[in-house]
């Protein structure tokens, strides 16, 4: 817990060189060690797979060529399977309807679907780099073409960090350190800005609340005096599933929030557990979308959807994969007998 709240201290101070964001000193900590381990029937299936919930990037076209670039940059990374759209849907047959793509050994997921949504820092990726070589080289390899949002340099309170948006709009933070500090090379961080500011508490509390073997490990808030709002959350760290989470609020004008841009993939092996989801995530104000998408109430997308829907859209004959498509995307929450009774149809 030590260095978890060391680290907390540290990274809550890179907010200062954002764009509109006056400068902050940080001096409290709270930190917690609340853990959620209950199980309701429909949670039962959540340690089944091996990554409960895989970051999902949305990109116009792009997908391909993001995904080899990112395995291209880090140790033990793959790309697993890059399905493209094929005849009949309503992208290019050639863009990619499913990648999967390891990074380090974590998952990621990635689509081309069109340029409704850009990607924006509310959602980065925090990168631990145990060696300053290291540092060096993924910082340079994700920063060409990109944008430096803080430089790559020595601060009083790391080595070595820096944040940037790659050449796709992706964001990520790259930080000299051990991974033993946070347990993953990976972690999505979350910022909330705009109307969701001060609510990144609430969020931390609801999201543990929904998933198994989860835990809030450490929150910073700003103090009096500070230079943004008095009890919002400087930085957090908090675990889903055993899988690491980091969170901020800031007050500045940013002129961004969350979007379907970047979302979180379930992995529901039941209907039971899909409804489980649906329902909690959808709860105090969440929207329900499409094909299994859905906004919670602090704007964060989600989506809650089987195995199996992969495994019947990549079916060898197309007109089976075409029927499940065309079912598919007549849903809200996905229904995986619905989705079953289109593949028989053929």
């Amino acid at each position: 817990m030590a260095q978890s709240i060391r680290k907390s201290k540290s990274l809550s101070r890179k907010l200062t060189s954002l764009p509109n964001q006056a400068g902050k000193k940080h001096n409290i900590m709270e930190t917690t060690n609340q853990t959620n381990t209950k199980t309701e029937p429909a949670k039962q299936q959540q340690n089944a797979t091996r990554q409960k919930i895989t970051p999902f990037l949305w990109f116009d076209g792009k997908a391909q060529e993001a995904a080899k670039f990112y395995v291209s940059i880090f140790k033990n990374s793959k790309i697993v399977t890059m399905k493209p759209w094929g005849e009949g849907s309503p992208f290019p047959k050639e863009q990619i309807m499913n990648a999967t793509f390891d990074l380090d050994g974590q998952q990621f997921y990635a689509f081309d679907a069109g340029p409704m949504f850009k990607f924006n820092p509310s959602i980065s990726f925090f990168v631990i780099c145990e060696t300053v070589e290291e540092t060096d080289t993924v910082w340079q390899k994700l920063v060409e073409g990109g944008n430096v949002m803080m430089a790559l340099d020595k601060y009083d309170w790391s080595e070595k960090y820096g944040w940037l948006q790659d050449r796709f709009g992706i964001s990520w933070q790259v930080s000299f350190g051990k991974i033993s500090d946070v347990g993953q090379k990976f972690t999505p961080s979350f910022l909330f800005t705009g109307e969701q500011h001060g609510k990144a508490e609430e969020a931390i509390n609801f999201y543990t609340s929904v998933f198994d073997n989860s835990s809030v490990g450490g929150i910073l808030k700003y103090a009096a005096g500070d230079n943004d709002v008095e009890g919002t959350v400087k930085h957090a760290q908090f675990s889903l599933n055993k899988q690491m989470f980091m969170a901020m609020d800031s007050s500045g004008p940013h002129g961004f929030i969350f979007n379907e841009a970047i979302s979180l993939f379930v992995s529901c092996k039941t209907q039971e557990e899909i409804d489980y989801f649906w329902q909690k995530l959808t709860a105090g104000g969440g929207q329900e979308s499409m094909c299994g998408w859905l906004k919670d109430k602090f704007g964060l997308s989600w989506q809650i959807v089987p195995p199996v829907l992969g495994e019947l859209l990549a079916d060898k004959n197309p007109a089976k994969a075409g029927k499940v498509m065309h079912a598919m995307m007549k849903m809200k929450k996905i229904i995986i007998a619905d989705l079953e009774n289109a593949y028989e149809q053929v």
